[in-house]
């Protein structure tokens, strides 16, 4: 038996309870992992709570991305041994192969070995946010150096990493968060700039920082009203790629934009990424070198014990945090 997460109705954190379950041995192409650490994601809350693009299926275990020890392989896993220090790629259902409790089976495609330079709450901080990041900004986007790109929810993990992954490409991220309070932690980061959504005009400073010639990228959880002072400042023949849905308000299409700057408004998940073996590899290959370089470095906002699970995901509910939230197990 096994302490693990489950939920048996949508709704707020204190649905969450941790119950003792029977995990069954790996399946053909699984790997079984001892989990040591479990990173948070908004996904899981919506998931959680709804709408989200997959439904729970109750009980439903949840969580996408752990770091833990492999303890047994299914058939026809190669090239990892039970004892190996792994982390978990988000796999395609979150119910399926949920992440939240001691222990876990995963698709062997999706368990990596990260850099052992790495603990355990970092290990559990990586896949997420860079892959989503990494799939937008160099897969699809193509950003690279003298691009300037505006990332909203800047102080969230995903937008930290784009931070990061902006900085290694060569290109100017520019980090758009609500008000100044945490400007100076995103300049720390390395933010180029820093815009106060609440507080300053956005088109402007977009304008102003690219001396008028307007943004060519721009990365967005968001929606919502926003949507059309982003669009205002891009660059002709510009993409905005959205990738998520934070924004409770409607979100308007700014069509004469669209139109005479022939903009590209894209949405975008992590899965284009995970789902295509080859652009996957690419990604890990690319996350790998930045991690073991040090360019790429997960930021921990805060860390929970799993007992304080509800907990965590008020936390995460909260906006309070700057960079991932960690529960250990």
């Amino acid at each position: 038996m096994a302490r693990i997460v489950r939920f048996h109705e949508k709704g707020g954190p204190e649905v969450l309870k941790i119950e003792d379950v029977e995990v069954p041995p790996p399946g053909p192409g699984e790997v079984a992992v001892a989990i040591k650490a479990l990173g948070l994601n908004r996904a899981e809350a919506m998931f959680r709570s709804g709408p989200y693009s997959e439904d729970p299926v109750f009980p439903a275990r949840l969580g996408y991305e752990a770091a833990g020890v492999v303890t047994a392989l299914g058939s026809g896993v190669e090239g990892l041994a039970p004892g190996d220090a792994v982390s978990v790629i988000p796999p395609s259902s979150i119910t399926r192969w949920g992440a939240y409790g001691e222990a876990g089976n995963f698709p062997a495609e999706f368990v990596v070995k990260h850099p052992p330079s790495l603990s355990w709450t970092e290990a559990a901080a990586i896949w997420m946010q860079y892959v989503t990041a990494y799939g937008a900004l160099v897969d699809i986007a193509n950003l690279g150096k003298g691009d300037v790109v505006a990332i909203t929810a800047a102080s969230s993990s995903v937008g930290l990493a784009a931070i990061q992954i902006a900085r290694i490409v060569g290109a100017t991220p520019v980090a758009i968060t609500r008000t100044s309070a945490k400007k100076v932690p995103l300049l720390g980061a390395g933010a180029a700039h820093v815009i106060a959504g609440t507080e300053e005009d956005v088109p402007a400073r977009l304008k102003d920082i690219t001396k008028g010639a307007g943004v060519r990228v721009v990365f967005d959880p968001v929606g919502g009203p926003a949507f059309e002072p982003l669009v205002a400042a891009m660059a002709p023949g510009g993409i905005l790629l959205v990738y998520g849905a934070l924004s409770p308000e409607p979100t308007p299409f700014p069509l004469f934009p669209v139109l005479t700057k022939h903009l590209t408004l894209r949405g975008y998940i992590y899965k284009e990424i995970t789902s295509h073996p080859a652009r996957l590899d690419k990604a890990r290959r690319f996350i790998l070198d930045g991690l073991g370089a040090g360019a790429l470095k997960p930021i921990i906002a805060k860390t929970f014990p799993l007992d304080r699970i509800v907990e965590a995901h008020r936390y995460l509910e909260s906006n309070a945090q700057f960079g991932k939230i960690v529960v250990t197990v």
